[in-house]
């Protein structure tokens, strides 16, 4: 577990971020082309306060790290970013070091872009399957058979339960504050009094962003990005679909949607038992 600092070695130390610090974070994830959203920072710092590193050279940001544990044995690893300035002088590596030991005992995941993968491989991660962002103008579709409402109408323990059913761990807390983001819309598709579809869609610096999307099958996930999309308004939607997932990548590309980066989803210990098939679009590159 990390302390309040490390002990300052060359003019540069680690310790927590503040609340401030995660916004200057989201903004260098911006810079790098990750499109995070508007709001995000709120929902993610509420998960696990003490789970977001800063890296300072005399003083002065110069890296980034989140190392949120959820409840149980799962973390996750995400916002892993040195300054271009501060590149190639272990500043990263030391950043790297304090994050896992605040994880320590958990299986940890994390969504690793290309460039850095093969450097996860050699800390210990292992690749479990891809994830495909894909982008672009939703169609106005028919209306479809699905029947949707708001998902904040819906009782919160059943989309907790789903969450739960999907994600490694469960995180009621997080969700509570992600489906009231400012400027989000969720939708939660109902049958017969079953909970068969839950999707969330938020503001990022470019277009929109849907995440979670989970659904019994493609033609609920299909509505429900069709109706996600309408309520964004204008402006290009992305999702991020596990490539395991045959369907969810053809339900994209019917869509119109085509393919604009993909990030490793890997492990670090054992790998949890995902149900991907309802999994048509993951919450985050940065918190799983």
């Amino acid at each position: 577990m990390l302390g309040t600092e490390e002990q300052e070695t060359d003019g540069y130390r680690v310790r927590v971020m503040s609340r401030a610090e995660l916004d200057l974070a989201v903004d260098w994830a911006r810079a790098e082309g990750w499109n995070p959203g508007l709001n995000d920072a709120g929902a993610f710092h509420a998960v696990d306060p003490a789970g977001f590193l800063v890296g300072l050279l005399d003083g002065r940001p110069v890296a980034s790290l989140s190392v949120v544990r959820y409840p149980g044995s799962f973390g996750f690893l995400g916002f892993y970013i040195v300054r271009p300035e501060a590149r190639g002088r272990g500043y990263g590596w030391r950043l790297w070091q304090e994050g896992l030991r605040h994880l320590e005992g958990c299986t940890v995941g994390l969504d690793g872009v290309v460039a850095q993968q093969e450097n996860y491989r050699k800390s210990g991660f292992a690749l479990s399957h891809r994830n495909i962002r894909f982008g672009g103008t939703v169609p106005d579709g028919a209306e479809g058979r699905t029947t949707l409402v708001d998902a904040r109408t819906v009782p919160f323990d059943r989309l907790a339960a789903l969450d739960a059913d999907l994600f490694p761990a469960p995180r009621p807390g997080f969700l509570a504050n992600w489906i009231a983001l400012p400027g989000a819309t969720a939708l939660a598709a109902v049958s017969g009094g079953d909970l068969t579809g839950f999707g969330v869609i938020r503001p990022c610096h470019s277009g929109f962003k849907i995440g979670p999307l989970y659904a019994a099958d493609a033609g609920v996930a299909r509505d429900l990005v069709l109706a996600l999309g309408r309520a964004a308004g204008a402006g290009p939607v992305f999702l991020d679909v596990p490539e395991p997932h045959g369907a969810g990548l053809r339900m994209a590309e019917e869509l119109g949607l085509s393919p604009q980066f993909e990030t490793a989803r890997m492990y670090l210990g054992p790998a949890p038992a995902t149900d991907l098939a309802r999994v048509f679009g993951i919450t985050s590159f940065e918190l799983g």
